[in-house]
This record gives C-alpha cells, structure tokens and sequence, in this order.
C-alpha cells in the first residue's frame, strides 16, 4: 500500500459513506403519504404510481452495482466513491425541487444509482485498507447501514411530527454527501489487487469454492432482507401491534443489526469467520421460527427484532472471508457478490409474501427460516476447503 494512502482516516470515510448510502435507500418510504399529498392534486396517487418509486429507486442501485465493478478495475475505485456522492447530492437537490411527479422519478433513480455505486465500491475499499482485519473491518463498515437507516428514519419521523415537508428534509441530508465528495477528493486510495493482478471473474466462475460463496451470501441476503421487508407488517397484522409499535420494531431491528455487525467487529480476531456465520446462521433458524409461532405476540416480536442481531453479519463476513481468499478477486467479485446478494433479498420477501397468502403470514414468516438452515452445510463446506489458495487464481 502506498505511504501515501492513510488507512484509518480513509476507512472512516467508507464508514460515514456507507450511512449516505442509507439515506439513499430509507428516506423515500418514510415520505411515501408526504409524496402523495404532494403530487396527487385532488385525488391521490395510486398505489402503482407509489410503487413505482421504490421500482426506480432498486433500479439504480442495480444499476449502480453492475456497472461500477469491472470499470472500478480499470480506473480504480476514487472517481467512482467521488461521483456516487455526487450523484447522491444531484438526486437529493433534485427530489427537493421536483415540480412534477415524472421529475421525482428521474431523481429517485438517480439517488439509487449513486447508493448503488457505494454500496459495490465501499467494501472492496475497506478491505484492500484492512488486509489483516477484514472480517472486522467489514463488518463495522455494514454496521453504518443500519445506523444510517436508524437516523434517517428518526429524521423522517420526527421531521413528519413537527410539520416539516419531505422538500425540506431532503435539502437537509445532502449536506453529508456534499461534504464527503469534499472529504474524499484529496484522499489517495488503494491499489484493489496485490502486484500479482487482478483474478479473471471467468477464474473464479470455474471454481467450486466461489460458487459455493455465491449461494451463501444469496441466502445471507434473503435472511437479512426478508425480515427488514416483512416485520412492521407481519408486526401489525399477524401479531396486533398497532402501526406506530410495528414501526417501533422495524427501528428496534435495525438498531439489533448494527449492534450484531459492530460486535463482530469489536471481535477482531478473536472470531473465526466460519463460526460467526455459523452461528449467526443456526440461530437466525431458531429466532425465526420463534417469532413466527411464539403465542405471545410481544415474546414474538422480540425473537424477530433479536434476529435482526443474529443475522447482520452474514452478509459482510461472507465478503471478508471471498476476499481473504481471493485477494485479487478486484472490484468485479464484490460486484458480483453484492448482486447475488441483493437478488436473496429481492427472492424472500416475495416467497414469504406468497405463503402468506397461501396460508398465513406466520407460516410466511416461518419459510423465511429456510435460508439460514440452507446456509449451514454451505459454510460448512467452504470451512473444509477453506484454505487461502496457494496463487491469485487458485481454486
């Protein structure tokens, strides 16, 4: 690593990036009535319009995931940790000022097209920073997601109680990517692969132990993204809860990831990787069906808020233990890994919708179960080859 780059004050820009991507991705469902009143005239929006909102907004953060990784290999990660940011800035001036609803689409989209650019280029950053603490490393920098989703949704809500327009709070929360694209332009960056070179993606593809990797984090995603998407409502209407609790444990869950990834963290390397997902895994099973079938609903939402703890750090350990293995694997691996990813999280809450609807939100919730239980033999094999290989491109 160059003398030049500063590791520590470097990996605490990721850090605080990573709570700008959470901005990007939890400020436009707390404003979801505000845009309604806002853009509907005399009648309402309806729920397609609403809808797609959140469509363009996942349409740029794939978006953003695919197109960054193999050009990241080639012009390295600072210009696009510097335009992510900057499109963050464009999108969220832009959603406060939209005179119509087709602008604040276009917006929408492009606040998720820089959320998604950081959400690929933060990891491989922290972990060519962190090279001897990945797990770690990894691991403090997704616990910012759930800290910035928290604050963001603290902001929204309190903003909303006082009469304070959805405009307004969207003006306010640029003044953090701003000042990261001021923050990060005198910064140098690491070189993502060692002298060796970068391992072809077509290298890792024929690899056993990758395709393995892949399977692992889809299913991490589908645990993690199942819950988040389901609880407050599954909490209101399988479980009683009013709206506001319901709400109340959606921010209580996301306070439990945080808490789960910086735990992980603090460990250092005190923890095996494979035993942290292991064990976040076996018991995200248990909490799972806990909080699906506990009688008592308030002992039933705790097992779903406590699964929030156990399964936060699947996703970023499963991206420490790729990159510790394959320590050339460049921006291209975290690119694909982050979208297999993302595709468990797109998968599980429709599956869990669909047996909701086939028999009841509990048994939605309960199948949910399945993609932690699938995990277990997963890592168990990747534990038993899970040697780092002897070359760049080993298998």
């Amino acid at each position: 690593m160059s003398r030049d780059v500063q590791p520590g004050l470097l990996t605490g820009l990721c850090y605080a990036a990573m709570m700008c991507l959470a901005i990007g991705i939890n400020l436009l469902p707390v404003f979801l009535t505000s845009i309604d009143a806002s853009f509907g005239g005399g009648d309402a929006l309806g729920q397609e319009e609403l809808g797609r909102l959140g469509a363009a907004a996942f349409a740029g953060l794939v978006a953003g995931i695919l197109m960054t990784g193999t050009l990241a290999d080639r012009f390295g990660a600072k210009p696009f940790v510097l335009l992510a940011n900057v499109l963050t800035v464009v999108g969220l001036v832009g959603m406060a000022s939209s005179p119509t609803f087709s602008v604040l689409l276009i917006m929408v989209f492009v606040v998720g097209l820089g959320a998604g650019m950081l959400d690929m280029i933060l990891s491989p950053v922290v972990a060519a920073l962190n090279p001897e603490r990945r797990i770690a490393a990894m691991n403090w920098l997704h616990s910012f997601y759930p800290v910035g989703a928290v604050v963001t949704i603290l902001i929204g809500t309190t903003a909303l109680a006082f009469g304070i327009g959805w405009r307004m709070v969207c003006a306010v929360v640029v003044i953090l990517p701003l000042g990261l694209v001021l923050a990060f332009l005198p910064m140098r960056f690491p070189r993502m692969v060692t002298d060796r070179g970068r391992t072809p993606m077509t290298a890792l593809f024929a690899t056993p132990w990758f395709l393995v990797a892949l399977a692992v984090i889809f299913l991490g995603g589908a645990t993690e993204l199942g819950m988040a998407q389901w609880l407050p409502a599954y909490a209101e209407t399988a479980l009683g809860f009013s709206p506001t609790l319901a709400g109340v444990g959606l921010l209580l869950f996301s306070i439990a990831m945080a808490l789960g990834r910086m735990v992980v963290g603090m460990l250092e390397g005190r923890a095996n990787a494979y035993a942290v997902l292991i064990v976040g895994g076996a018991l995200s099973v248990l909490l799972f069906l806990l909080g699906a079938f506990l009688g008592n609903p308030y002992w039933a939402l705790a097992a779903c808020v406590a699964a929030g703890f156990t399964g936060s750090s699947l996703w970023p350990t499963m991206l420490a233990v790729a990159a510790d293995r394959y320590p050339d694997g460049g921006a291209s691996m975290f690119a694909v890994l982050a979208a297999f990813g993302n595709a468990g999280g797109i998968l599980m809450p429709w599956v869990i919708g669909a047996v909701g609807d086939a028999h009841d939100l509990h048994w939605g919730l309960a199948t949910s179960a399945i993609a932690p239980f699938l995990m277990l033999p997963m890592v168990w094999l990747l534990f038993r080859r899970g040697a780092r290989p002897s070359t760049s491109s080993g298998g």
